[in-house]
């Protein structure tokens, strides 16, 4: 576990390009042998403005990643945070609640938040309003949700307590988990089952990009499947039902395009619908 942490704490940016190209690339190829919905769109076109805001996202990231480094050193020095205040651990042990902690305040809150929130929920609503959800979309975020979910990282690591090379880990962990759960590959229904209880598997995650509430808001997870069980915000819904996108913006072109999507925030409210068993209009 050492080895692992060390190699985090000094882990090359080629490094973690290749992490993200590579998890791209193989769901990419997986979604071709085992896809969940045969889409008819052509992928190449439907990952254009997906890879330009994953570009995006990588820019910001990377233009404030010495705040994240800073932050964490603070944390290491002043031994500030809720894993230092603990009673000494094995490190195996230490990493694992670290990363938990990470995944709680960094991600599933700063989700949940952006989904009650009117206006942090017209920034999210660029990563809601793919029609055809596959592993590109992963990382489809206006470049402002970078930022705020950057603010929250930061927070996380400030009350968490984490070192850069647990920070990094968690990063990296991230990045290939949601390629996975956005991934539209078809896995056997039992087995998702049961990877939905550790953590964030493709049919859970998919559930929350159903179009309409109360599904929207549901299954905020990043990582680690436990946030929403434990705090009510789990629900199931069969995947062959699944229509991808947002009530509020059905124009499929609009939400295709690099120029309507940076525009999108900046939108009024619409009121939302619910899902109807009985009245539902797919």
């Amino acid at each position: 576990m050492e080895s692992i942490i060390n190699y985090f704490q000094t882990i090359p940016s080629l490094h973690r390009s290749l992490i993200l190209v590579g998890g791209i690339t193989f769901f990419w190829v997986l979604e071709g042998i085992v896809p969940l919905f045969g889409f008819t769109y052509k992928k190449w076109k439907h990952a254009l403005p997906n890879l330009f805001f994953t570009f995006t996202t990588v820019i910001v990231n990377f233009a404030l990643a010495f705040l994240l480094l800073k932050t964490a050193d603070f944390t290491v020095t002043e031994n500030f945070g809720i894993i230092n205040w603990l009673p000494e651990m094995p490190l195996w042990l230490y990493v694992i609640i670290g990363l938990l902690l990470l995944d709680l305040v960094g991600a599933y809150v700063a989700h949940l938040v952006e989904h009650k929130v009117k206006l942090l929920w017209r920034v999210h609503l660029v990563h809601h309003t793919d029609h055809n959800v596959d592993t590109t979309t992963a990382n489809r975020h206006h470049p402002l949700e970078s930022m705020i979910r950057f603010v929250f990282t930061l927070f996380g690591v400030l009350a968490v307590g984490t070192p850069i090379g647990i920070v990094m880990l968690y990063q990296s962990l991230s990045l290939v988990a949601t390629q996975f759960n956005h991934a539209n590959i078809k896995m056997p229904r039992k087995l998702d089952e049961i990877l939905s209880w550790v953590i964030v598997s493709p049919d859970m995650h998919k559930v929350h990009h159903h179009y309409k509430l109360p599904y929207t808001d549901s299954n905020y997870g990043n990582i680690f499947s436990i946030w929403d069980r434990l705090f009510g915000t789990y629900m199931k819904f069969d995947r062959d039902s699944i229509v991808y996108g947002v009530d509020t913006f059905p124009d499929e072109v609009e939400n295709a395009s690099i120029k309507g999507l940076l525009k999108q925030p900046f939108h009024k409210s619409r009121k939302p619908t619910t899902w109807s068993e009985t009245n539902s209009s797919l």
